[in-house]
């Protein structure tokens, strides 16, 4: 059942994390201008969330009710790949958006001085890629630690966790070569930072890797016991099969020099016959 649960988990988090908005997370309290051409000011709630495939932006009220109107938007922008984040953010406008939420939107866009973009967008597709061949690793390593190759399956478990890692890798390292943009909301500014998602992929990682590495141990160690764990037979299946009736080690097929019981013939059945051969030589000699 631990097994289970715990092959579950890791195919879940793989899958969940690829498609989560929260591998760079913000969220600031602070007073702004709501409307453009408005002068008006509200007191909100920004969140921003940076995933790999786009950005969610969130706009809550505090209170909800303010200038007679429910202030509580929920706005996605996507770049993934057969998607535009241009024309996203063209309907944004179009749809008359509350300006936190097209400030923050108007930072990733493709023509923004800030870089965002390029950098978030290269960075989410590299991390992709490697989630996508760590859930492929993982698949593997369930069939595998279904049949008698259990070593093989732990290390597609190690390869598992170190694409896992490689996706953090390539986030980071993208991500951290952006410059400095300053996201100015009002009488404040959104700092983002690492999110639940980018920790929980790392603990996942590291996970796959330390079960890996116990699995190379303990099939170099107590194999016996590992397959027991696995509740997998002992035996060599192969020699099973070659000490059965019909098998390479059959006793059919052995030769008669490997026969174990040995053929005695008789002195007085040895003599006869050579006397026998001389009797039958003199006579061929006299025909003659």
């Amino acid at each position: 059942m631990l097994r289970v649960v715990t092959s579950l988990f890791i195919g879940a988090v793989i899958l969940a994390v690829n498609f989560s908005s929260e591998w760079s997370v913000g969220q600031v309290s602070t007073n702004t201008t709501y409307k453009a051409f408005s002068p008006k000011w509200v007191s909100v709630d920004v969140g921003l969330q940076i995933g790999l495939g786009g950005v969610n932006i969130t706009l809550t009220g505090t209170p909800v009710q303010q200038l007679n109107e429910t202030i509580n938007y929920n706005e996605e922008f996507r770049w993934r790949l057969g998607e535009s984040y241009a024309e996203e953010y063209t309907k944004a406008l179009e749809k008359g958006l509350p300006d936190p939420v097209l400030y923050l939107a108007e930072k990733f866009t493709p023509r923004s001085p800030c870089g965002l973009y390029n950098q978030y967008r290269l960075a989410g597709h590299y991390a992709s890629a490697m989630l996508w061949v760590a859930f492929l690793c993982w698949l593997l390593a369930n069939v595998m630690l279904s049949m008698p190759v259990l070593i093989y399956g732990g290390h597609m478990l190690l390869a598992t966790g170190l694409f896992q890692l490689l996706a953090l890798t390539f986030f980071s390292m993208a991500t951290s070569l952006i410059s400095p943009c300053p996201l100015r909301l009002g009488t404040a500014v959104l700092d983002t930072h690492r999110g639940p998602a980018f920790w929980i992929t790392l603990a996942t990682g590291l996970l796959c890797i330390l079960l890996g590495l116990v699995m190379a141990v303990a099939h170099r160690m107590q194999p016996h016991r590992l397959k027991a764990f696995f509740n997998q037979s002992g035996e060599d299946p192969v020699l099973e099969w070659g000490s059965e009736e019909g098998g390479l080690l059959s006793p059919r097929y052995r030769s008669v020099a490997e026969s174990p019981e040995t053929q005695d013939i008789p002195m007085s059945e040895a003599s006869s016959e050579m006397c026998f051969k001389e009797e039958h030589i003199k006579e061929s000699d006299c025909a003659l």
